[in-house]
């Protein structure tokens, strides 16, 4: 437990997130320190391990915050690590397993990630299975790892805005509750038998698992065969056509995202497979959000207003969504947005000159009060990862130019609509009776004067921000009037003086 605080590694959070700090406030130095360089933080986060890698993988998507360099050092880091010593096997084998259900069982594991790694065994001659074992002491390190984060987090707290501080600090409350989760490989199992029974006619496969095998040091599951989604000479060598395959991932993800709001938050390549008979297969479960309906609704919004290019109703809805803060000028905002608009509309530029000129105009706008609220950091992951792979496959793929108009398919049936008029008036009708009450319900409550105004988060916050920059003023006239005060009564009339008339100052300029 003594070296996850060592003074060296203390040190080496601390210049991580002095380089984030640096790097976000577009800072040269600060006390003397500069911020690392691209190279230099990548392998300071791959020396840190599990907890800072996945961080950083987070981070990766928040262009708003690191320029070009750095993204592209963030983009390079994988979950990839050695596997456990030949002790720790043993003695999380010996704790997961205390009689041996397998006749068969690789003891070098075919995957090593931060958290577990997978070994293939067979629990008869004719069932092969993938056996997900924990690193031995990984929650005990996380913890410790998310204590060190908060730490430094309270420290740097008072050096940003109101609005980057909001948005850092939602980044490393999700990172940290989703980690924390994902060290629970009975947690996993509950996720992966939800996800398979609620996407059971999507078309996608994946594994089953074997609850009576499974505890929170391991998970057994059927073995799933197939191709890796960004392995594109093998799967184009079987003569697969991956086109529909990327199709019918981006419809399955707005499913999951828009319409179910149950959404698995980590398909990068190593997750998702293609099998023999070109069918997709889904893994690793760790990493499962749910999107409330009010954040759903907000992404609708927004993915309508992107579509028909109303750009005062996007803003509307990014505010909503919570990704721009309440009181920001819905104007210059509507300009920025139709100027990124533009760019990934414009069908003669690639992909790189269009991320080249998105990078710019972002550099411009760098001042504008965005923000990102927990529900909506996942998503973003998922979206940048999925357009990684369209890239794979499809020249210039791109998440504004060619998923918009799928998305825009679905937003019926993620508003709730059914697939045919008549059934969405039969289902109207039967809501009538509950509307008629509700009314009647509102109207009783109006009445007798009970009628109560309820407001959203961020309006709450903002009220709550201009109330401090109020009474702020207010409170440091108090502090030196009551000095005054004291002075007088002390028989200090110069200071008394001095007192008041700085109050008086105060006062006057606030």
């Amino acid at each position: 437990m003594s070296s996850l605080y060592s003074p060296r590694r203390l040190w080496s959070v601390f210049r991580l997130l002095l380089s984030f700090y640096l790097l976000i406030k577009k800072r040269e130095t600060f006390l003397g320190v500069s911020s690392l360089s691209p190279d230099k933080l990548a392998s300071t986060i791959t020396e840190l391990g599990a907890s800072f890698i996945k961080l950083a993988q987070v981070l990766a998507t928040r262009n708003d915050f690191f320029d070009e360099s750095y993204l592209n050092a963030l983009k390079t880091l994988h979950d990839d690590l050695p596997p456990m010593s030949q002790a720790a096997y043993e003695r999380v084998m010996a704790k997961a397993f205390p009689t041996v259900p397998f006749i068969r069982f690789d003891s070098v594991p075919i995957a090593s990630a931060s958290i577990g790694q997978v070994h293939a065994a067979w629990i008869d001659e004719t069932t092969k299975v993938a056996v997900k074992l924990r690193r031995e002491g990984i929650e005990k390190r996380v913890r410790a790892d998310i204590r060190i984060l908060s730490l430094f987090n309270g420290f740097f707290r008072p050096l940003f805005s109101h609005t980057t501080r909001h948005s850092i600090e939602s980044v490393i409350a999700e990172f940290s509750s989703m980690i924390v989760q994902e060290c629970s490989l009975r947690h996993e199992r509950s996720n992966l038998e939800k996800f398979s029974s609620l996407y059971k006619d999507s078309g996608i496969l994946f594994p089953i698992g074997y609850p009576s095998l499974s505890c929170d040091d391991a998970l057994v599951m059927s073995f799933e065969e197939g191709w890796r989604f960004d392995d594109r000479d093998a799967i184009l060598s079987h003569g697969l056509d991956i086109k529909p395959l990327i199709d019918q991932l981006v419809r399955f993800y707005t499913d999951q995202m828009l319409v179910k709001g149950f959404f698995h938050a980590d398909p990068h390549p190593g997750n998702l497979l293609v099998n023999g008979a070109g069918k997709l297969v889904l893994l690793d479960f760790g990493m499962v959000k749910r999107v409330p309906n009010d954040t759903r609704i907000a992404i609708i919004e927004l993915i309508k207003a992107a579509n028909e290019r109303d750009f005062e109703s996007y803003v509307s809805a990014a505010k909503r969504l919570g990704t721009v803060a309440y009181d920001a000028p819905s104007a210059e905002l509507a300009e920025f947005t139709e100027r990124m608009f533009d760019i990934f509309g414009n069908d003669a530029l690639d992909s790189g000159s269009m991320q080249k000129l998105a990078f710019e105009v972002l550099e411009q706008t760098r001042n504008l009060p965005f923000k990102l609220p927990q529900e909506a950091i996942y998503i973003l992951r998922v979206s940048a990862i999925i357009e990684g792979l369209g890239t794979t496959y499809i020249e210039n793929f791109n998440g504004i130019k060619d998923i918009l108009p799928i998305l825009q398919k679905n937003i019926p049936r993620a508003l709730g609509m059914k697939d045919s008029i008549l059934e969405t008036v039969i289902d109207e009708i039967k809501r009538i009776p509950g509307d008629i009450n509700a009314f009647r319900h509102m109207i009783e409550r109006a009445s007798k004067g009970e009628l109560s105004v309820e407001l959203s988060p961020l309006q709450y916050e903002m009220i709550k921000k201009e109330f401090r920059a109020a009474t702020a003023p207010l409170a440091t006239v108090l502090i030196l009037a009551l000095g005054a005060m004291g002075f007088w009564m002390a028989g200090i009339e110069e200071a008394a003086y001095a007192f008041l008339g700085a109050a008086m100052m105060r006062l006057w300029y606030r």
